[in-house]
């Protein structure tokens, strides 16, 4: 008989809490993963996040024994005393990672009730961020800095992703408190610029963020022809 495998990792498996999850927060699963990675998570979703990833873990490792009882059972092995042992060898197995599984579902409990509980007990007038700011923001997160042309003078932000955000993007944002500049570095070498916390709540807040309006037409009329080259 061949040995045990060994579990293989996964990138994530899906769990019970992660519709919880989402509804909190107005993210997916990925996205929060992916925000984390970029470190544009406030410290409340960042536990979060992190927690959620030990119960992915977790989860994984209930499929793989889960997994292999059944293939042991299926009639592929001849039944013997090898065959009974491994059995025995992974249901314990099975035993312990279901254990695992629901501590980490309790530590992501606890991570989510505040932000639920937040979540509920926001105000609903809370300012809202259009689609433009929420991508600023995103591009700042990577990494960004404040640099003045040489030659003409003018300041522009430039991000890690190559996004460039206008100086004047920028103080709005800074005078809204999203956005911090480190004003101990000269202008001309790049002062780094980051997300402050709010910053970063206001992120976390997609499910409050609105798209930036467009022009609506009137009842019945027809949309306009577009503009003929001449």
């Amino acid at each position: 008989m061949p040995p045990d495998p060994a579990p293989t990792a996964a990138r994530r498996a899906v769990s019970p809490l992660d519709p919880r999850i989402e509804a909190a927060t107005g993210h997916d699963v990925d996205t929060l993963w992916a925000h984390r990675d970029r470190g544009i998570l406030d410290q409340a979703h960042t536990e979060l996040v992190d927690r959620q990833r030990e119960l992915a873990q977790a989860e994984t490792g209930v499929t793989f024994y889960r997994t292999l009882l059944h293939r042991l059972s299926s009639g592929e092995f001849p039944v013997d005393a090898a065959l009974f042992e491994r059995i025995d060898r992974t249901v314990d197995q099975l035993e312990e990672a279901a254990a695992s599984r629901d501590a980490a579902m309790r530590r992501v409990l606890d991570a989510l009730e505040p932000i639920e509980a937040a979540s509920r007990s926001a105000p609903s007038d809370e300012a809202q961020i259009t689609a433009a700011d929420q991508a600023a923001l995103l591009a700042i997160g990577g990494g960004a800095k404040l640099y003045e042309h040489l030659l003409t003078g003018r300041l522009s932000v430039t991000t890690a992703s190559g996004t460039r955000v206008p100086y004047a993007e920028l103080q709005r944002l800074q005078s809204a408190g999203l956005v911090a500049l480190d004003t101990s570095h000269p202008v001309h070498t790049g002062q780094p610029v980051s997300l402050t916390d709010a910053g970063r709540a206001a992120l976390t807040a997609n499910r409050r963020t609105t798209q930036a309006s467009l022009p609506t037409a009137r009842p019945g009329a027809r949309p306009s022809a577009p503009a003929q080259r001449r």
